[in-house]
C-alpha cells in the first residue's frame, strides 16, 4: 500500500516553475534544480577525516513556492557495494519569506535523528544558511563558488560566539549530465 501512496505524494509535491511571489532576484535555490554528485569530506573534532561519494537531487515544490532536495551519502551506487557504511538520507524544504526577505530552511536527517532549522540569505557571492544548535553553538551551511555545473558546500560551527569557526563537512558538487 505504501507504494501506491508514494506516487500521488511526489506528484502533488513537485512543481515545474517558480511561483511569481518569489522575485527572480531572490530565487536563491532555483539554479540548483536537477541532479548532482558530490565528494564528501567530514572532519571530526578528534582530527578524524571521513570521505564518501554522495548524490543530491533538487526540485521545485509546493506550488513553486519551495525548493526541495534529497541528499544521499554515501550515494545509492556506493551503498550497493559491500562494506559501505549506511550513511544518511536527508530531505530539505526551503521557502522564501517575503515579509523577512529571507529563506526559511529545514533539513531532516532521520538516520541520526537530526532536524536543522535555518534562515538563509545571499551574502556576497555565497548563500549562507544560519542556525543555533541545541547546544547553543552558531552553525552555518554555506553554498559558494556557484557555477552552472558545480558549487562548493560547507558546514562550519563556532563554539565561542563566532570568534573562531571549525569546518565540519564539505562537498565538492558537480551537476550530473542531462539524460
Amino acid at each position: 500500500m505504501e507504494t501506491t501512496l508514494l506516487h500521488p505524494v511526489l506528484e502533488s509535491l513537485a512543481s515545474g516553475e517558480r511561483h511569481p511571489d518569489i522575485p527572480e532576484d531572490r530565487d536563491l535555490y532555483g539554479r540548483f534544480v536537477g541532479s548532482w554528485d558530490f565528494d564528501y569530506t567530514g572532519y571530526g573534532s578528534d582530527g578524524d577525516v571521513t570521505t564518501a561519494i554522495g548524490e543530491w537531487h533538487f526540485m521545485r515544490g509546493l506550488d513553486g513556492r519551495a525548493v526541495v532536495d534529497v541528499w544521499i551519502c554515501p550515494s545509492r551506487a556506493e551503498r550497493a557495494k559491500e562494506g559501505s557504511p549506511p550513511g544518511e538520507y536527508g530531505v530539505t524544504v526551503r521557502f522564501y519569506d517575503a515579509s523577512a526577505d529571507t529563506w526559511k530552511v529545514t533539513w531532516h536527517g532521520p538516520a541520526f535523528g537530526n532536524v536543522r532549522p535555518f534562515t538563509a540569505a545571499r551574502e556576497g557571492d555565497e548563500i549562507v544558511q544560519r542556525m543555533v544548535t541545541p547546544e547553543g553553538h552558531d552553525m552555518r551551511w554555506i553554498f559558494s563558488d556557484i557555477e552552472d555545473d558545480s558549487f562548493h558546500w560547507r558546514s562550519v560551527i563556532s563554539e565561542d560566539g563566532g570568534a573562531t569557526w571549525n569546518l565540519r563537512e564539505e562537498f565538492a558538487v558537480r551537476r550530473r549530465p542531462a539524460g
